[in-house]
């Protein structure tokens, strides 16, 4: 097996697959030891044509595969997609429309999180050879043997993606899917703006100085992170940003003083750097802390409520052959005991439909939870 390294074969290869009203797209990459995943291998299959794509051979223009995942004629179909988005993204192509069979599969009734071996044995009754699994993808020449096991991961997947979706289309459950996929193609998911990492970590307090620090470490982090091409967390621990914002170190000694940052880190060049911006932030704090509403405080849900809750949330999950997952989690269930009008996507669309509007009424004692020997049955109490 020979993948595809020229761009006269890319060319022709993307053509053939221009022709489908589908593709199925997988990567290969590694990142354990960077920031940025290194694309290594991208496969990808129609019913009538597969091929492997090496996007490390020298002089390969990837913009004809790139132009494929972003026309709009084209489905493209993966299994797990947010890592595979993440690697299109950063190439300046966002594949849409996308459908991402492990979504559907949680709505098809094969539970949380199916894996794709999972899938592909329930439903093609295919065993996956899992030999190749831990491949160092980056190094070349791949075998053959490697290069099987990565191309058998879209071509199953094209065979999975009309049988899936021909059962989502028969329950009435392919609008779900459909539009579980704009949350996975927003854009904002993906961001990776150094100014906006602060906004995916909880501050634990809502001082002035504590808000400037915290934003200020966590940017600076995202930026080292990015430049030197390094995970985040061997720039500093998730920890050792609440840390440093409680204790706003300005001087190596005090970085010395920390528990969640190495030792020495204070003298380094890494430390110099954010003691810098430390003392520009702490020297204005009110100028340099985010505006954001402190949490109010929130009353406990009815542990029973809840409990009730899981229970329907269970129920409905069962005989409807739906994840529960996919449905509502338990911070969901616990701010509906406390609100009718949570603002959680489990009282919204096919959600509310499906599980919301009988949460409601179980809490206004309108419903009652029956056990029929194994199974729970959800009954209606007339007034």
């Amino acid at each position: 097996m020979t993948p595809i390294t020229t761009n006269p074969a890319l060319v022709d290869f993307c053509a053939e697959l221009a022709k489908a009203p589908f593709i199925a797209v997988d990567t290969e990459f590694m990142r354990e030891t960077t920031y940025w995943p290194r694309l290594c291998l991208i496969q990808a299959a129609s019913s009538e044509v597969s091929g492997i794509i090496d996007p490390m051979a020298e002089g390969l223009d990837m913009e004809p595969f790139l132009d494929l995942l972003r026309d709009p004629k084209i489905i493209k179909v993966f299994h797990a997609a947010r890592q595979d988005i993440e690697i299109f993204v950063r190439l300046g192509a966002m594949p849409l429309p996308m459908f991402d069979t492990q979504v559907a599969a949680m709505a098809a009734g094969f539970g949380d999180q199916v894996s794709y071996e999972a899938l592909v044995r329930q439903m093609l009754k295919k065993e996956l050879d899992k030999g190749s699994r831990f491949t160092d993808w980056a190094r070349r020449p791949l075998s053959d043997a490697q290069l099987t096991y990565a191309l058998g991961d879209v071509t199953h997947l094209a065979a999975l993606y009309p049988r899936l979706r021909e059962q989502l289309a028969k329950a009435g459950r392919l609008d779900w899917v459909l539009q579980e996929m704009g949350a996975l193609t927003d854009p904002q998911l993906y961001d990776t703006t150094p100014e906006n990492a602060w906004k995916r970590l909880k501050p634990k307090k809502y001082s002035a100085k504590y808000l400037a620090a915290f934003v200020a470490t966590a940017v600076w982090r995202e930026r080292m992170a990015q430049e030197r091409d390094q995970p985040r967390g061997r720039i500093i621990k998730d920890e050792a940003i609440d840390e440093i914002a409680t204790q706003a170190p300005t001087d190596p000694d005090a970085f010395n003083r920390l528990r969640s940052v190495s030792k020495g880190f204070g003298a380094s060049r890494l430390g110099e750097s954010l003691i810098a911006e430390l003392k520009t932030v702490l020297a204005d704090p009110e100028a340099h802390a985010p505006d954001i509403e402190r949490p109010g405080h929130r009353p406990a849900a009815a542990p029973s409520v809840v409990e009730l809750l899981k229970v329907l949330l269970k129920a409905k999950s069962d005989n409807a052959g739906v994840a529960t997952k996919m449905i509502a989690n338990v911070s969901d269930l616990e701010k509906i005991a406390l609100d009718d009008d949570a603002p959680v996507d489990a009282l919204k669309g096919w959600r509310r439909e499906m599980f919301g509007e009988d949460a409601l009424k179980l809490k206004r004692g309108e419903l009652a939870l029956v056990l029929n020997g194994a199974r729970v049955e959800v009954v209606e109490i007339e007034g």
